[in-house]
């Protein structure tokens, strides 16, 4: 596609507020261009759009132009359903991104930070399953928390147990060519894991392909800030990206961060480098209904620089 013709083919996508009666109205039969990036919503997102069915939602997804999905809760769903969306991903040509590792420590408890046998063989074994679950649905890149502190141990014996058991899971993980990556929250002080910097070294300790950052931006902006910058410093160890604006964790332009400069910042560092991502739109919609998913496809549009 000449260079022109993909501006004119951006600037229809961008003036999707013109065509807010087809999609307000779930008609997800108008092509938009694809965005720049592998921005990928998760189901109900789009749901008032699209309808209650996943593979609809998946569909429309791809027809207004995005090209990767997420869902946290992959392996709570059954296997046929995870086939489903796998080959539904592979007809679309879309990227699955994340699903969570789940291994029983959410809402958030002390977990792999402890050093107890119960709990690493509880997310070895988690591990195993998710290994099964990403086979289904072609996904490479999976998430796990570590958990929150153990109180009564020096920082640096939990930080050893998680490597410890971070390895462990690499040695399942590698030989499928999976990635998880490690997320760094914001949601309670207790977290063990809440920095860029402290992820980025745990991912060094760990040594391993299969050990990834997964640089969620709302959590970082909570937490620390200076999200260009930490970018750059943690950026070898970053496997993978998340987006939510801040106050309110909503699309981007609802806050005060300015994703406009952080997602070409990504873009033009990943073509520098050769490297691909997909950026997990894990956030809300900040204004309910069919009006507010078009106003987050226009957001999108708006930021996709």
């Amino acid at each position: 596609m000449q260079r022109r013709d993909f501006a004119k083919n951006l600037m229809v996508g961008a003036s999707v507020s013109a065509l807010s009666g087809s999609l307000v109205h779930a008609q997800p039969n108008i092509p938009q261009a694809p965005f720049k990036l592998k921005y990928a919503p998760h189901f109900g997102m789009f749901e008032n759009s699209a309808g209650k069915d996943p593979i609809d939602q998946l569909k429309f997804m791809h027809e207004i132009g995005f090209r990767a999905l997420e869902d946290n809760g992959m392996m709570g769903k059954s296997p046929e359903l995870q086939k489903k969306i796998g080959d539904t991903l592979s007809k679309l040509d879309m990227t699955m991104g994340v699903f969570v590792v789940n291994f029983d420590n959410w809402p958030l408890k002390t977990s792999l930070t402890s050093g107890s046998k119960e709990w690493r063989d509880k997310f070895l074994a988690t591990c195993k399953e998710a290994v099964e679950v990403a086979k289904r649905c072609n996904a490479k890149w999976m998430t796990v928390v570590p958990g929150n502190f153990e109180r009564n141990l020096p920082i640096g014996i939990q930080t050893a147990h998680v490597i410890e058991s971070l390895r462990r899971a690499c040695d399942i993980f590698e030989p499928h060519g999976l990635v998880m990556v490690l997320e760094a929250l914001s949601d309670t002080p207790d977290l063990f894991l809440r920095n860029s910097d402290q992820t980025f070294m745990i991912c060094k300790a760990v040594n391993s392909p299969s050990c990834k950052f997964l640089f969620d931006m709302w959590h970082m902006q909570r937490n620390e800030g200076h999200i260009i910058y930490n970018i750059n410093q943690t950026w070898d160890e970053i496997g993978y990206f998340q987006i939510g604006d801040e106050p309110g964790r909503n699309e981007p332009t609802t806050g005060e961060m300015n994703y406009k400069n952080i997602f070409k910042h990504i873009n033009e560092k990943a073509k520098a480098s050769g490297r691909d991502f997909v950026l997990g739109m894990e956030h809300g919609n900040s204004i309910k209904g069919k009006d507010g998913e078009l106003k987050l496809i226009e957001a999108y549009r708006a930021s996709d620089i």
